[in-house]
């Protein structure tokens, strides 16, 4: 559990730094430059993403249950995480409906699919993964949409195609990860 948490903070610290720290963010990419500071900020990035993957498989060799969900919850995961999958593509999607309605589709996201989880895993390790990122996503959306609010940023879209694009591969995305990758990668099939 120790490596899980350590790992979370590593991840979600270096990706809260702009929630907490936005003058000493900006003044780090003057000094350094924006290709640096992104790169330190990926390389930590990964480090962070990695001790948390490593600490989560670890803490699942010795389950502390905390409760356990009705079978068919994990269906409700798997369709609340459709458009989990949806709203993360329209992130990368220029000019969504889905972008102008929301601002930050990427941790919206993030925080429906953290929600999702925690619907059908009662596991400590599972609370404490999939509760930091629903934390971490809801305080970062929300202080994202204040800080467009302040400096007028709005994100406007520029035709219904977008969003198909992003329904589309979205959907594609989920049902391939959904049958073939998330039974490997993580060791549970959703779908069976």
């Amino acid at each position: 559990m120790v490596l899980l948490i350590a790992g979370l903070i590593i991840f979600l610290g270096v990706h809260s730094i702009r929630i907490v720290a936005e003058d000493w963010r900006a003044e780090r990419i003057r000094r350094m430059g924006e290709r640096r500071w992104k790169g330190i900020y990926a390389v930590i990035s990964i480090v962070g993403f990695v001790v948390l993957v490593w600490g989560f498989g670890l803490a699942r060799h010795t389950p502390v249950t905390l409760w356990t969900s009705p079978y068919g919850m994990r269906h409700v995961t798997a369709l609340l995480v459709l458009p989990a999958f949806i709203l993360v593509v329209a992130a990368y999607v220029p000019g969504t409906h889905i972008r102008k309605a929301l601002g930050h589709p990427m941790l919206a996201g993030t925080a429906l699919w953290a929600f999702a989880h925690l619907l059908s895993n009662g596991g400590l390790a599972d609370v404490v993964l999939f509760g930091a990122f629903l934390v971490w996503a809801a305080i970062g959306f929300v202080n994202a949409r204040a800080r467009d609010r302040k400096a007028a940023v709005t994100y406007p879209a520029l035709g219904a195609s977008r969003d198909v694009i992003a329904v589309v591969v979205g959907t594609i995305a989920w049902a391939v990860f959904g049958m073939f990758l998330h039974g490997p990668l993580i060791g549970v099939r959703p779908f069976g």
